[in-house]
């Protein structure tokens, strides 16, 4: 099985000290052989937005080199994992799904695209959204 984190459950686990991310961390050691979790190009969009905001001084008075400090930590944890892309098969389910006029955020569906495009299963806390989306597996990590 293939499991996808959302970007709720990458920004838990990159809280190393969380008991969260103490929770998923050790989800993705147990995973089994052939099986494994990733991210996607999605929702590394979604934090360098985050990032690129914080830089501009728009979200809060956070002295900028620790602004910096923090960001150069982000960039060491993506280099430990994998990040999956949005191609033209995600694009068409997304298209398919937007058909269907469900409620759930673009991003949120461009994620649960690429799930269903390569057969994974999504890892998010945000149930309420992705639960809509026919066909589409989802775990939470984040609790017991």
């Amino acid at each position: 099985m293939n499991y996808i984190l959302d970007t709720d459950m990458i920004t838990l686990l990159s809280r190393r000290e969380s008991a969260e991310a103490i929770r998923i961390d050790r989800r993705i050691v147990a995973l089994g052989d052939g099986d494994f979790a990733v991210t996607s190009v999605i929702t590394y969009e979604e934090q360098m937005r985050g990032w690129m905001a914080l830089l501009a001084g728009k979200k809060s008075g956070i002295p900028e080199v620790d602004v910096y400090d923090r960001l150069l930590k982000h960039i060491e944890f993506y280099r430990h994992i994998t990040v999956i892309a949005y191609d033209s098969t995600a694009a068409g389910i997304c298209a398919e799904l937007q058909k269907q006029r469900m409620r759930i955020g673009r991003m949120d569906m461009k994620i649960a695209a690429i799930a269903l495009a390569v057969g994974a299963v999504i890892v998010t806390r945000n149930s309420r959204d992705f639960s809509k989306v026919p066909n589409l597996r989802i775990e939470d990590w984040s609790v017991e």
